[in-house]
């Protein structure tokens, strides 16, 4: 057979089409809405400064703070009045001291230059304070004693779980938004859940085409039909919701990429492996090093299972 230079060139560039990181740029990454916090530093309790409603609001987003919804409350009318408010009443503060324990920084209750920083980073959209159960907390204290650790996960309120007789899980795709092919998406996915069913008692395999999965993952634009609007880029990354819901959506006006090469760039395996814990039931860790940690800086890859998620998953299954 004659030599075709032009076939082996077709066969070098595809080559070189599949090795090159798929990143997908969308929207112009200024206005970040987490920027207002800048302006705040140095904030405390019993002063009135202009834009201290807005971090009311993302306290009370990410489940720090809640103005007047405990009907058996009787102080309720009052906390209602300071809910859209710019003073810095006695609830921020406690907001804010927890979210600073959680994090495990200086408890003040003064936004500092530490507790802004963190604020800042993006992040997944699921609140980060969730309470463990008493026989769940001694069941984490069995565990740290086994692993030699101190236990930071958590779960959802009341430990919504799937069935024990609910461990092979079905996975399918849904955008209303297209930002990555599709066959990238299942490559990114399936390594995904790859590392969690490495470390627990489930499987997970891709839906027959046409057909609709326990987990639906896609992607989005601001609202998009679940209650929990995103809010364009660098802010929300993506958010998932507890067993047996199985929704998993990523923020579609992101930076996205597949190997992420510089700080504007989200790694889109990174985000699905977190997500995916909330799915299995898992809620945030406050182990920095951990998957489940609710903060993730662009140009980082942060993929592999720490101790912390793997006991987790396994406290909440065992």
């Amino acid at each position: 057979m004659a030599f075709n230079p032009s076939l082996l060139l077709g066969a070098f560039l595809l080559l070189l089409l599949v090795s090159i990181p798929i990143t997908v740029h969308c929207k112009d990454h200024t206005g970040k809405s987490f920027d207002f916090l800048h302006h705040l530093e140095g904030c405390h309790k019993g002063q009135t400064v202009k834009g201290l409603h807005a971090l009311k609001r993302y306290l009370q987003k990410f489940g720090y703070l809640n103005y007047g919804h405990d009907h058996h409350d009787s102080s309720k009318n009052r906390n209602l009045k300071h809910a859209n408010n710019d003073e810095f009443d006695d609830l921020l503060e406690s907001a804010v001291r927890a979210y600073q324990s959680n994090y495990h920084m200086k408890v003040t209750g003064i936004l500092d230059s530490d507790t802004i920083q963190e604020m800042m980073l993006p992040r997944c959209g699921v609140p980060d304070v969730v309470k463990a159960t008493n026989a769940m907390s001694s069941r984490k204290m069995k565990q740290s004693k086994l692993f030699n650790t101190t236990p930071q996960y958590s779960f959802f309120p009341g430990m919504p779980r799937w069935p024990p007789s609910k461990t092979r899980l079905t996975y399918s795709f849904r955008s209303s938004a297209k930002v990555v092919g599709i066959q990238v998406l299942r490559s990114v996915c399936s390594r995904a859940f790859r590392r969690w069913q490495n470390v627990s008692h489930f499987t997970f395999q891709e839906a027959r085409r046409g057909a609709t999965g326990d987990i639906v993952i896609g992607f989005h634009h601001g609202g998009h039909g679940d209650q929990y609007p995103f809010d364009g880029p660098g802010n929300t990354l993506a958010h998932a919701f507890a067993p047996q819901r199985g929704w998993f959506h990523y923020d579609a006006d992101e930076n996205w990429s597949t190997n992420p090469v510089n700080m504007t760039q989200v790694d889109l395996e990174s985000v699905a492996v977190h997500e995916i814990g909330h799915i299995l039931g898992l809620g945030h860790s406050y182990d920095r090093n951990a998957i489940m940690f609710p903060s993730f800086s662009p140009g980082t890859i942060k993929r592999n299972l720490r101790a912390d998620d793997i006991e987790g998953i396994r406290a909440l299954y065992s």
